[in-house]
């Protein structure tokens, strides 16, 4: 598995499609309403939108998040990095940001490859 994580519209799709060889049809985007993941695609991005559905139908993000390591081995993954910036005032963000980075933390344990990607440049860190 690739982890590539970095900033909201900085760039890490088209890194990670360009990089690959890859077009849209290889890759999943998640959102904010289901906890399905699929498997078999080569991309998975906006992971964070598929935490935040979690949490918001109640189910830890933990083990779904080690059953996607599991079921994808072979796939990109891709994350914002909602860490910075000024901490949500509501408890359901501030829950959701502190989820996303404890996954973006098991993600890059299990990792072949980490990948920050900053105003479009990659900086590999693992």
């Amino acid at each position: 598995m690739i982890l590539i994580f970095g900033g909201a519209y900085q760039g890490k799709l088209d890194y990670a499609l360009e990089r690959f060889g890859l077009s849209d049809e290889d890759a999943y985007k998640c959102d904010y309403e289901s906890v399905d993941m699929p498997e078999g695609k080569k991309i998975i991005y906006e992971i964070d939108k598929w935490i935040l559905a979690l949490i918001k139908s109640d189910i830890n993000p933990a083990e779904p998040l080690e059953t996607c390591i599991g079921n994808n081995p072979g796939a990109v993954v891709i994350c914002n990095d909602i860490s910075c910036g000024v901490v949500p005032v509501e408890p359901l963000m501030r829950k959701w940001r502190e989820a996303v980075g404890r996954a973006l933390a098991v993600l890059a344990r299990a990792s072949d490859e980490t990948v920050r990607v900053f105003c479009g440049i990659p900086a590999r860190i693992k």
